[in-house]
């Protein structure tokens, strides 16, 4: 694949790796959900996957395949589309389907973007990841990763290459879902699920950090920010991150 033969060798001079739990991944197709704290997490994940024999895909917005020539390159990766309309969410399940049953796995973020969490804890998640798992009957593997935003800090302008930094990344058991087959995929339904992911992966996290998570996961409705974007400016300091954490 020509973006791995790319991404793969600028990964390994950025930053040291290390990987643990791989052996978890389920020998057929499944969800990733990993946290979410750096723009650069997909080629994280995605390497750890990829060398692991498990072509990773990605949600791409649906306008995005309407472009010529990236459209193309889309379907032919077979990357997810988001689509909003019903008849565009069964397109999406039948594409994830397809990817399953070919052994391949889909990498959803489950918070959609980048945590607003002052020290890059898991925040709330959306209810996509438990909607597409339940609906496709499609295991869901926690994936938590640590240390590669010190090389790209969230929002950051520029790499911190030097001193050369490790990032570590853990895979966990799939989540138990099992309390929620057959029921009706009401919004209880849909956020007592996805609580169960994101308490998987901050799990994960927190064995990572050596740290005890926060009581509450940060939910920004109430913190009054945008679920979707950046919440502050590039470079802006936050309460509770130091510059390079930005």
């Amino acid at each position: 694949m020509f973006i791995a033969a790319i991404a793969r060798p600028l990964l390994n001079l950025m930053m040291g790796k290390k990987w643990e739990g791989t052996e978890k991944l389920p020998a057929g197709g499944f969800i990733a959900a990993p946290n979410h704290c750096t723009e650069i997490d997909p080629l994280v994940v995605g390497h750890m996957l990829y060398n692991r024999k498990r072509a990773p895909h990605f949600l791409a917005k649906s306008g995005l395949f309407n472009v010529p020539g990236l459209g193309w390159l889309l379907r032919a990766t077979k990357q997810v589309p988001v689509e909003r309309s019903t008849a565009g969410a069964n397109r999406s399940l039948q594409v994830a389907q397809e990817i399953v049953a070919e052994g391949g796995a889909i990498i959803i973020y489950p918070e959609g973007t980048l945590t607003r969490d002052p020290d890059l804890w898991p925040m709330k998640g959306h209810t996509g990841a438990a909607r597409l798992a339940l609906e496709g009957g499609i295991p869901v593997v926690p994936i938590a990763h640590w240390g590669a935003h010190e090389v790209f800090p969230r929002y950051g302008k520029k790499f911190h290459l030097f001193p050369r930094k490790l990032s570590r990344v853990v895979v966990g058991d799939p989540v138990d879902l099992s309390a929620f087959s057959g029921r009706p995929l009401d919004k209880a339904t849909l956020t007592a699920a996805t609580d169960a992911i994101m308490d998987a992966i901050t799990a994960l996290l927190a064995e990572l950090r050596g740290e005890q998570p926060p009581a509450e996961r940060w939910d920004p409705t109430r913190q009054q920010q945008a679920k979707h974007g950046r919440f502050v400016e590039r470079g802006q300091q936050q309460p509770g991150n130091g510059a390079d954490a930005q």
